[in-house]
């Protein structure tokens, strides 16, 4: 009955790893006072121009209202902006301020690190085979996560 105990399923492995780049993420993050969807927005917002909410929750993969939240938190922390861009301010854009950018570049490196520590434990061709079956295994899986 190997097969069936439960470090061999693949959502107890995948969870697994998951959390252990979680805790650590968070560890490092956590000591510029972000979290990580706090850091997926810094990143979304400053480094790939994603500036309104609908996009950015697309763009994290959470639900439209737990990114409203967020952006309340960060906007309170001195982190972003938020502007209408429309005549009746319906349309918002979404602008990182300078102590945004700064708490940005400082987690970037330690994300880098984080990325380089786990990814470094496979040959590259692992790697790579690694995340075509991420791929393949999320496709189709369309689900919006209140949580990340």
């Amino acid at each position: 009955m190997k097969d069936f105990t439960l470090h061999n399923r693949i959502g107890y492995k995948v969870t697994r790893l998951a959390r252990l780049m979680e805790v650590r993420l968070e560890k490092r993050i956590g000591e510029h006072g972000i979290t990580r969807l706090m850091w997926c927005v810094l990143r979304g917002v400053g480094m790939e121009n994603v500036t309104t909410p609908s996009a950015l929750a697309s763009y994290i993969g959470i639900a439209r209202p737990a990114i409203s939240r967020l952006l309340k938190t960060m906007e309170e922390q001195g982190l972003l902006v938020r502007n209408g861009i429309d005549t009746d301010g319906r349309v918002t854009e979404v602008h990182l301020t300078d102590k945004g950018r700064g708490k940005m570049r400082a987690c970037h490196r330690l994300v880098k690190e984080l990325n380089t520590h786990f990814s470094g434990k496979l040959e590259p061709r692992a790697y790579e085979d690694f995340m075509r079956a991420i791929d393949r295994l999320t496709e189709g899986e369309n689900a919006t996560l209140v949580r990340l």
